[in-house]
């Protein structure tokens, strides 16, 4: 009798910490500069040109071609002022081609790409105007997150594996993100990257 008293007893203590842990558990927040920020989820259109395929969050350039337009992207609503964080997951599954484009923050006021970060084969990351280098992690079959925390008309940021890599001015104006596989100037085919985990806010 003693010992079912104990495993009742046991199991309503597991219990407990269950239901406490629901309790204690945080809001959703930011990965990098925590405070005040608001989940958001943007709106998103899908781009599949020349040799680009989306599957859900798979984004694939099938062709080695080193011209034209090729992507595999998903395009999110435009914001303007205030400032945005991205958060997104990515892993390189195959590239056989070089200088593909992850994740842009695109200047839809002047249009063009206003950051775009980019992977080399061998895993260089990149920051594709100025070429500085952020990272050697984006090697095949590594996981790798990405934050971009964005001050419309004060400053664009980039972490990489949550430590600070890039940053530079913002104009102002009007932006969107995009993420998936893209044919930088420079680059070509094929490649595969699977995306994951991909979370906004602003504030």
């Amino acid at each position: 009798m003693r010992s079912k008293l104990l495993a009742t007893a046991t199991a309503t203590a597991t219990g407990l910490v269950a239901v406490g842990g629901l309790f204690l558990a945080p809001s959703a927040h930011a990965e990098v500069e925590p405070g005040g920020w608001t989940s958001v989820s943007p709106s998103f259109n899908v781009q599949e040109r020349g040799c680009g395929q989306v599957d859900d969050l798979t984004f694939t350039l099938t062709c080695s071609t080193a011209s034209g337009d090729q992507r595999a992207e998903r395009r999110y609503a435009t914001y303007t002022g205030g400032t945005r964080q991205f958060e997104g997951y990515f892993r390189i599954s195959s590239m056989g081609g070089t200088r593909i484009s992850l994740k842009q923050t695109f200047n839809d006021s002047a249009p063009g790409p206003y950051f775009m970060l980019a992977a080399e084969r061998g895993g260089r990351l990149y920051a594709v105007h100025g070429g500085t280098t952020l990272s050697n992690a984006g090697t095949v079959g590594s996981t790798v997150r990405v934050n971009t925390v964005h001050q419309v008309g004060g400053e664009h940021r980039t972490y990489i594996n949550g430590s600070l890599k890039h940053s530079y001015d913002s104009p102002g104006g009007s932006f969107y993100d995009k993420f998936g596989a893209y044919r930088t100037n420079s680059g070509n085919g094929p490649a595969t990257v699977v995306w994951s985990n991909v979370r906004f806010w602003r504030k």
